[in-house]
């Protein structure tokens, strides 16, 4: 961090407006050198940037001094005219000037490393910048606000006054244990584990905002699986023809749901074949049908008889379409053999009849599926790892009881851990790397 680094924060190619920012020692020097002042700190000041009698823009620019910065170091920011030639030759005069360009989320790794964010905020930023929709930027703001903190911090404060009666307990080991105290212990750790099981209960939904909510379209050949895609897409993403078995391969497509974002994967039919790729494709489909939240199974209404049912489970929605060419009997027929718990609904993609109908179930059901008062903070594999690590040192700390003391405060010491890597306290260098390396140049 002794390298002052640079690098574009707003979006890639021609605009009206882009900014560079820098960080590190040099911030200042940068400014001087350009603009032939130093601002006034957290004021925008407007002038021109000059280097060797050159004028190179007219920008506007502003100086953070450290650690009052988002890295905590001395910060710049130049925002400029947002051609190629105007980044291009501030670029050649930064790195003349021995400053480096930097690498993916340095910024953020910077102000995590001098202690202005924690791991899982440095994370919310990553989120907030890729977020599509409104869940996921209310979800990213409060895990950013420190929300996730707040709440797991409150349960290693807990885990340090547990910690602090066991070890009174190793240290006075010729003292009888007061009932009292061994009963708050035990009932203490019961409850923690009961908090933290509930936390891992809701980071499905906080998966479910911050990845998509997996909708799997199901169903047999020439049932309308390719069309229902395409028609909630409102584009022709899939290709759609009469042949059966024209689609062999699982497409997806991230998709807007009212205030969420889901993905929706159109699948090959189900059906008996020898064609080894299509046999590929079928089994892509059930697999992506196994892994989703949500099943969506179209059904050719007008010819009952070639309905496979077997696969439609409690939950699933059931279209059924081409109602256009089929007759109220037959659909009655196919209604009768379909599971009351599941949501049937009736289409005819080729007059775009029911559609609308089954988008606003869709966005009713996501809205009942996600939202809550309170976005749950666990959204990353990383962030359960480490919660399944406390879980299984309360199970372990359970079972061994007050009659081995010292292996009892060894396990709370481990839970302790587990809350430490999650915030970035003692995480590895590589897991940092890889965290880091998922975020965008400017972050």
């Amino acid at each position: 961090m002794k390298q002052t680094i640079f690098a574009l924060a707003s979006a890639q190619g021609r605009a009206g407006v882009s900014v560079i920012r820098l960080s590190g020692p040099q911030s200042a020097e940068a400014i001087r050198a350009l603009l032939g002042r130093l601002p006034k700190p957290r004021f925008a000041t407007l002038g021109r940037l000059v280097h060797e009698g050159e004028t190179i823009d007219q920008a506007l620019v502003l100086y953070f001094k450290g650690p009052h910065s988002f890295t905590g170091e001395d910060c710049a920011e130049f925002h400029i005219h947002g051609s190629r030639a105007v980044l291009d030759r501030l670029y050649s005069i930064f790195r003349s000037m021995g400053l480096r360009h930097a690498e993916a989320g340095e910024f953020s790794r910077r102000a995590f490393e001098n202690g202005k964010l924690d791991l899982t905020q440095a994370e919310a930023i990553s989120d907030l910048v890729e977020a599509e929709s409104e869940a996921q930027r209310q979800q990213a703001l409060m895990q950013l606000d420190g929300g996730f903190r707040e709440r797991y911090g409150q349960w290693r404060d807990s885990l340090i006054k547990l910690l602090a009666h066991i070890e009174s307990i190793v240290d006075f080991p010729d003292e009888d244990i007061p009932e009292s105290l061994s009963d708050k212990i035990v009932a203490d750790i019961i409850a923690l584990k009961s908090d933290i099981a509930s936390a891992i209960d809701e980071s499905k939904r906080g998966r479910q905002i911050r990845e998509g909510y997996r909708i799997a379209i199901m169903g047999k050949p020439n049932a309308g699986k390719s069309s229902l895609f395409n028609a909630l897409l409102g584009n022709d993403t899939a290709i759609v023809t009469p042949i059966a078995g024209t689609t062999r391969d699982v497409i997806e497509s991230h998709i807007r749901i009212g205030n969420y974002t889901a993905l929706i994967y159109d699948t090959a039919g189900l059906r008996e074949t020898d064609d080894v790729v299509e046999s590929e494709g079928i089994r892509r489909a059930k697999a992506r049908g196994d892994t989703a939240d949500l099943r969506l199974w179209v059904i050719d209404s007008s010819e009952p008889q070639a309905a496979d049912l077997s696969g439609i489970r409690a939950g699933d929605y059931v279209v059924l379409n081409k109602s256009d060419r089929a007759k109220a009997e037959k659909i009655e027929a196919v209604k009768a053999l379909i599971p009351t718990d599941t949501h049937l609904f009736e289409t005819s993609l080729l007059t775009d009849t029911g559609t609308e109908a089954l988008r606003m179930a869709l966005e009713q059901h996501l809205e009942k599926a996600l939202s809550l008062n309170t976005f749950p903070a666990a959204t990353r594999e990383r962030h359960m790892e480490r919660l399944r690590e406390a879980e299984a040192c309360f199970d372990r700390a359970l079972g061994i009881g007050f009659g081995t003391p010292e292996l009892m405060a060894e396990d709370i010491r481990q839970a302790l851990s587990a809350f430490d890597a999650l915030f970035g306290r003692t995480d590895v260098e590589q897991v940092l790397d890889h965290i880091f390396s998922s975020f965008c140049i400017g972050k």
